[in-house]
């Protein structure tokens, strides 16, 4: 374990999949602390609220130790030195999600030098889940059960229901 660092996990988790809760319980062997940071990306219409969304992610981590779950809604780079982190924590799925976030680990580094990204892979069950696919297939009455925390499956199902 790095001692007495802190890793950020940013992210929009709308909602929350399996391969997030297992890149979290991933960096919790690496960082003392790890903060899940939840934010709107602009290209993106969420299903849930910024605050929805928190509370789901606590609810699924209840019981982890060294984690914390809030929102912020800044530049990545300026958050992440508010916070005291020393890594921005990102999971690779694909080769196709390399060339962004590799993009986007350059940038933060020019921003602040002494900021790492770290990439994770999730296992390999999860390599080609995302948040788009569990909303696309629950919207279509597709069984989502094995890609989501069965804590919070039924508010997921749910709120698809009233959409």
């Amino acid at each position: 374990m790095i001692t007495n660092k802190i890793g950020i996990y940013p992210g929009t988790f709308d909602p929350i999949t399996n391969g997030h809760v297992d890149i979290i319980e991933r960096s919790v062997m690496l960082f003392e602390k790890v903060i899940v940071a939840v934010t709107n990306n602009p290209k993106k219409s969420p299903l849930f609220t910024v605050d929805e969304r928190v509370d789901m992610i606590r609810t699924v981590v209840q019981g982890m130790k060294n984690i914390e779950v809030e929102s912020f809604n800044e530049l990545l780079v300026n958050y992440a030195l508010k916070r005291n982190a020393t890594a921005i924590i990102r999971g690779l799925r694909a080769t196709s999600d390399f060339e962004y976030e590799f993009q986007m680990a350059l940038v933060n580094r020019k921003l602040a030098s002494n900021l790492l990204t770290v990439f994770l892979m999730p296992n390999e069950k999860y390599t080609y889940l995302n948040s788009t696919i569990v909303k696309e297939l629950g919207r279509l009455d597709g069984d989502i059960a094995d890609f989501v925390p069965k804590e919070i499956h039924s508010r997921i199902i749910s709120k698809l229901d009233k959409r």
